[in-house]
């Protein structure tokens, strides 16, 4: 049994020696050497990259050419009335006059409450009878004014008399101090007479204030229309108590109407006052007008600028608080139309697209997005031509050498 162990592990020494250090001649007895050597070569040459073969990162790409876009600047807004007006009471009375229903047409200063005129008729008659009274007292008030002029006059000249007549000895110093009394008495006469004319004219004056005032209160019994357009409400009923700062109607103004929306801050200076504008209702109603307002003043907590547009609506079809979709016209640009799967983030978090630059390495490029529609988005920050990729734009990064295969945007 030993002799038997021994052998066998002699034979096992061999095998081993000839598989290890004699391998290829042990495989040349027994005719697998060329085999061997083939397959050997086989493997080298298929480790060793063909030089036919492209090298870097695969992914898909599409060159891209900047199009000339009507930049429009899109806003939603909605519709509002060109003029809305509350028209209130100036004075206490109760309504006289049937109610005008609400959407009647009304022209300006057409009667909308008609009040009662109560004592107000007589209070403007004993007004004028004032004024009358007060007017006859005026040329009573002339004639004393010219009556003191003629007293100074008079005085005037007895003085000067009196003061010759002193001078040359004729005369004695009591005339001549009676003559200066009498002018100084005449003097005192004209400005009391002024005053008495100037409390004549004020009196006229107020007399007149009071005919102004009656009849300002009869013209507030007439509530009428301030501008021509559409009653929004009732007017007053009939036999209502009209105070000052009651509602008598709203009347709007339709024709023209206006579109109102907010424009961002980023946007405000492609819009210029007096450019065309469109916009399509949420009824599908299609309308044109111009820009006619756009505010200089941000509003605090949207930090957008209210901007008006202004549209002929004379057939009365668009309505005041309408949702609107508006196109204001601005200067056209270039831009390039990509699939919105073509954006990306960079490390810093900027939006823009990964490019396959010179020599096949990959760039990333900042884009401004300008409008989002069905067939994709619109962006511009790009050159005129540009290859993007839009399949494994996320698995590479900038400077990494890719393979890229290019198709249509369309594919």
């Amino acid at each position: 049994m030993r002799v038997i162990s021994l052998i066998n592990a002699l034979l096992v020494v061999v095998a081993l020696y000839f598989l290890v250090f004699e391998r290829d001649a042990l495989f040349a007895f027994a005719g697998r050497g060329d085999s061997d050597a083939e397959t050997a070569t086989a493997a080298e040459g298929d480790a060793s990259p063909s030089q036919d073969q492209p090298q870097g990162v695969g992914v898909v790409a599409y060159r891209s050419t900047a199009r000339e876009i009507d930049s429009a600047v899109v806003l939603r807004g909605q519709t509002k009335a060109n003029r809305q007006v509350e028209v209130l009471a100036e004075t206490t009375s109760t309504v006289v006059s049937e109610p005008k229903r609400k959407g009647a047409f009304v022209e300006a200063g057409d009667l909308l409450c008609e009040l009662d005129p109560g004592t107000r008729h007589a209070s403007l008659a004993e007004a004028l009878a004032g004024k009358l009274e007060a007017e006859s007292r005026g040329p009573e008030a002339e004639a004393r004014l010219e009556e003191a002029h003629a007293l100074v006059a008079e005085a005037e000249i007895n003085l000067k008399a009196a003061q010759k007549l002193f001078k040359s000895g004729f005369g004695s110093e009591t005339q001549r101090i009676s003559s200066e009394a009498a002018m100084s008495s005449a003097q005192a006469g004209i400005k009391s007479a002024e005053a008495g004319l100037e409390a004549t004219q004020a009196g006229i004056e107020a007399a007149a204030a009071e005919v102004a005032a009656a009849q300002r209160e009869l013209d507030r019994l007439t509530i009428e229309a301030p501008f021509r357009g559409l009653l929004e409400s009732d007017t007053a009923e009939l036999g209502s108590l009209m105070l000052p700062g009651s509602l008598c109607a709203t009347v709007i103004q339709l024709d023209p109407i206006k579109l109102v929306a907010f424009v961002p801050e980023t946007e405000v200076n492609r819009i210029i006052v007096g450019s065309m504008a469109s916009a399509q209702l949420v009824t599908g109603l299609q309308v044109e007008g111009r820009v006619t307002f756009l505010s200089r003043s941000a509003d605090e907590t949207t930090r957008t600028f209210e901007v008006e547009i202004t549209v002929p609506n004379p057939e009365l079809l668009i309505r005041d608080g309408q949702t609107a979709n508006i196109q204001i016209a601005a200067e056209g640009a270039k831009a390039h139309l990509l699939p919105q799967s073509a954006l990306t983030l960079n490390n810093d978090g900027q939006l823009g697209v990964r490019t396959v630059a010179a020599g096949n390495i990959v760039d990333f490029a900042p884009v401004r997005l300008l409008r989002d529609t069905a067939q994709g988005v619109w962006v511009d920050g790009l050159a005129e031509t540009v290859d993007i990729i839009v399949v494994g734009q996320e698995f590479v990064t900038r400077g990494v050498v890719v393979a890229p295969t290019y198709r249509d945007i369309a594919e």
